[in-house]
Order: structure tokens, then sequence, then C-alpha cells
């Protein structure tokens, strides 16, 4: 297990081989998720990161409008 040290300023370093594992970069902005007494960082993608993510996705039988409740 990893382990870091909450700065005088609040700030908490993210261990170099989660950086390179997860492909973070300076600036990078991150949600922050409270769960019990644990804290989760989620990082934020940008619209443009899931440009092409449902190429050639299959749309038959896709609900019409009209199908909705």
């Amino acid at each position: 297990m990893l382990e870091v040290t909450l700065s005088p300023q609040y700030q908490v370093p993210i261990p170099q081989e989660v950086r390179d594992l997860l492909n973070l970069k300076a600036g990078q902005k991150f949600s922050v998720l409270l769960q019990g007494d644990s804290i989760t960082l989620v990082p934020k993608s940008s619209v443009q990161s899931f440009r092409g993510v449902l190429k050639g996705a299959n749309i038959n039988n896709v609900r019409d409008r009209t199908e909705r409740v």
C-alpha cells in the first residue's frame, strides 16, 4: 500500500507510479467524493476525451422517443 503525508498547506502528493498508471497531468482537475471516512479522487475528463468512443456502435433496436414513459 502506498503512503503519502498531508502537507502543512493541506496538499497530498500523488505517487509517480499512480500518475503514470492513470496518465495524470499537472493541472488536471479531480472530483472529490466522500465515502464514510474515505476520500476518493476521481480525475475529471474533458468532453474531448470521449470523442469517438461510440464510433461503430450498433444503433439498431434503439427505443424511439415515442416509446418513452
